[in-house]
């Protein structure tokens, strides 16, 4: 087997541990011969750097009119930062801004808002994600802001949009996948299978995505995604191609994380070995992706990670609206539907 590409976050680990682990297994041997070391699956699912636990709470105000007028956010997790060379340079006032990039930086116009930080220390060794904190933050704070939106009588998109006037791209974005999608019109029907559509849009690298995913869910809750509609504002497009193809591998990537990867431990031991127990997205559980690209004339931003934190507030937003019930953990596929 070519071992090619990939890993780029875990080869970034700022304590080299497999760096050491060959240098280890080099001055056994007294330099006789190279190594090349080889962890297998196991080892790396046992053994590796883990994408930090989070927990989330969140309240917000409305007043008599269904306006959003108060947001109050706290984040509970490891910090990535915490014990590394970065840590100096990167923490500021104690708060590592990785752990809440995507929550503190919130586009809506909210007049009151707070978000406050813990960052306990375990001994997990944690290490950033493809798109680091908004990972976490981008499905906590859309699917929030949906639930707002159906408590204040109000569609989702109409009501991201009446609070993004002061940020044209996200507004450029919602507006192009809403009108892609088809948002308002009723989707196809489906024997048997209730369907709904859901939104998020998030901004992380300097890049501003929208999706809108719809899925279609079975009497005993089972359910797929079957579309979904991408919008992207990344500056100058320098190769179009290559950015739809990261917006659809980023889909991919988020969408196998969102239904299935969960890492759980046991006394201190990692349970996970393989994907018999660590499922991964199947090509034929992958949906339809479209992506739409807004023109622009900024300076070019990334499009490598912002396509993966939309999509799984996207689709629980959707399975809202297709059976009525929250999802508020990860992953979504462990929860009733029923």
């Amino acid at each position: 087997m070519l071992y090619a590409g990939g890993s780029f976050g875990r080869r970034a680990n700022p304590r080299s541990d497999y760096v050491l682990e060959a240098v280890q297994i080099a001055k056994a041997i007294n330099g006789r011969a190279p190594v090349k070391m080889i962890w297998t699956r196991e080892d790396d699912m046992r053994a590796g750097q883990y994408r930090p636990l989070f927990y989330h709470t969140l309240r917000a105000g409305l007043d008599a009119s269904g306006n959003l007028v108060a947001w109050q956010h706290r984040l509970v997790g490891q910090s990535i930062l915490a014990d590394t060379a970065f840590e100096g340079a990167m923490k500021k006032n104690g708060i590592d801004f990785t752990s809440v990039e995507g929550a503190a930086n919130l586009p809506y116009a909210i007049p009151n808002m707070l978000v406050d930080l813990h960052s306990p220390s375990y001994p997990v060794p944690v290490q950033w994600w493809r798109s680091v904190g908004s990972t976490h933050t981008a499905f906590s704070t859309e699917v929030f802001f949906d639930e707002v939106a159906h408590a204040a009588g109000k569609d989702p998109v109409a009501f991201r949009r009446a609070l993004l006037a002061k940020h044209p791209r996200h507004l450029a974005v919602l507006d192009l996948a809403a009108s892609k999608a088809g948002w308002g019109k009723p989707l196809p029907t489906k024997a048997g299978m209730r369907r709904g559509r859901g939104v998020a849009v998030h901004e992380s690298f300097g890049s501003v995505v929208a999706e809108i995913a719809e899925v279609s869910v079975k009497a005993d809750g089972s359910f797929k995604v079957d579309r979904v509609v991408c919008a992207v504002d990344c500056g100058i497009a320098i190769n179009p191609s290559i950015v739809r193809a990261q917006m659809e591998g980023g889909i991919g990537f988020g969408l196998s994380a969102a239904l299935y990867s969960a890492v759980t431990l046991k006394d201190g031991q990692v349970e996970q070995s393989n994907f018999h127990d660590y499922p991964l997205l199947r090509m034929s559980e992958m949906p339809q992706v479209d992506v739409h690209i807004v023109p622009s004339s900024a300076n070019p931003s990334g499009v490598g990670e912002p396509g993966v934190p939309p999509i799984a507030p996207a689709v629980a937003n959707a399975l809202f609206a297709a059976t009525g019930k929250r999802l508020r953990n990860l992953p979504l596929r462990t929860q009733d539907l029923v």
